[in-house]
């Protein structure tokens, strides 16, 4: 008998488990199937710049050999040239790791970083990977608390509570998935101080850093420059290219401190070879076009701040659900009507209205009363799949 490793038995990703295959059965019996699970844009017909498609297009041919285990080294060079501007002055080419997807390097920088029973202090919700990597990689999950009342800001005193001798990392995700939450300056340079006292690594996930509505996004490595701290970033939801994979990680902070570090994610990263080479081409033309996000997508009359708003004010009108209204990426986060769990709430959804949403305990949330929705739908789309949503609230209130 074949089975599996016993290291697997507490992990799930349910973005692509259950009900996503209830959904493909649904659909397969001819029934008509409004898919607002998943934050991919290309699926809902939101394109990416030509000038990056254009140019992978262009340097097909000749990718097709193995590539630098880092990433090239002109996608490299534009990648530290973008967060300098940012503020990350003394980043070089040599600090970034380009991968598959940014969920290729966090499973690296945390086999890379973590001991057996290493704790990595997660934010609830949160996004799945997070924990399910720290526990691939032997490390304990520790959840803090984000306050839905707050607006789903991190409760900072949830957050100094939770913090152990084991503790070695924390994650900050801004904005935020699944709630679109913008972390203010004074929450990030709280978890710095945090950071510095309680000797943490920090680990920012900023991949809808530029999908803001009206906020401010700060990298958070500029605040705490004297730290080592890794930053996620990619072209997924900025350029609207996830089957790319293009992700990357920028390791900053004293080089005495994260030298032999570097080194361990570099003899991690040499097993996969390198990252697929055509698409890390649309790397500089993307970051060089990088305002297109700014006035295309999230400025006035936005496709994507057109579809979450109206989204927003739509949902937000339904008798017995609530929403905190969100300040970046492109979900909303509702609590279900009372006396409902999200699972059955999604699931009768689902069956019965044909409307694929997320329960919120697939992204750590215990109390099992919200789900995570996408805004990315085109219109007609979005107000029909409302519209059902409105209809199923009210049959189970």
């Amino acid at each position: 008998m074949l089975q599996p490793a016993t290291r697997l038995s507490h992990l799930s990703y349910e973005l692509r488990g259950a009900l996503p295959r209830l959904a493909d059965e649904l659909e397969q019996q001819g029934r008509d199937i409004i898919r607002l699970h998943l934050g991919d844009p290309a699926a809902h017909g939101i394109t990416p710049p030509p000038a990056v498609t254009d140019t992978v297009r262009h340097h097909l041919t000749a990718s097709c050999g193995y590539g630098p285990t880092q990433g090239l080294p002109e996608a490299r060079s534009a990648i530290a040239s973008y967060y300098r501007d940012r503020g990350l002055t003394a980043l070089e080419p040599h600090d970034i790791h380009i991968g598959n997807g940014v969920s290729e390097l966090v499973l690296l920088a945390l086999q890379a970083l973590l001991n057996p029973g290493d704790e990595v202090l997660l934010p609830s919700p949160g996004y799945p990977l997070w924990a399910a990597a720290v526990q691939l990689a032997g490390g304990t999950p520790v959840f803090y608390r984000c306050d839905e009342h707050s607006g789903w800001l991190p409760d900072v005193a949830d957050l100094r509570s939770k913090i152990s001798d084991r503790a070695v990392a924390l994650v900050a995700n801004s904005p935020h998935n699944p709630t679109g939450a913008v972390w203010p300056i004074e929450i990030l340079r709280t978890f710095t101080d945090i950071a510095r006292h309680r000797r943490l690594v920090l680990l920012s996930d900023e991949i809808y850093a530029h999908i803001v509505y009206d906020a401010q996004h700060t990298v958070l490595a500029r605040l705490a420059p004297d730290l080592p701290c890794l930053t996620f970033g990619g072209l997924s939801k900025t350029h609207c290219v996830p089957g790319f994979r293009v992700g990357w990680m920028a390791l900053t902070g004293p080089h005495s401190a994260t030298h032999a570090y570097a080194e361990a994610v570099t003899l991690l990263a040499s097993l996969r070879l390198c990252p697929s080479t055509p698409a890390q081409h649309g790397i500089g033309p993307a970051l060089r076009h990088i305002h297109r996000t700014e006035t295309h997508l999230t400025g006035p009359g936005g496709i994507l701040r057109q579809r979450h708003e109206d989204a927003w004010e739509a949902l937000h009108g339904i008798p017995g659900m609530s929403c905190a209204r969100p300040q970046g990426a492109f979900y909303l986060f509702p609590r279900v009507p009372p006396g409902h769990r999200d699972s059955t709430f999604a699931r009768t959804l689902l069956r019965e209205h044909g409307v694929l949403v997320a329960p919120g305990s697939d992204f750590r949330w215990d109390a099992a009363d919200h789900v995570r929705i996408s805004t990315l739908a085109a219109p007609q789309q979005l107000k029909e799949a409302v519209h059902r949503i409105a209809h199923h609230a009210a049959t189970v209130s």
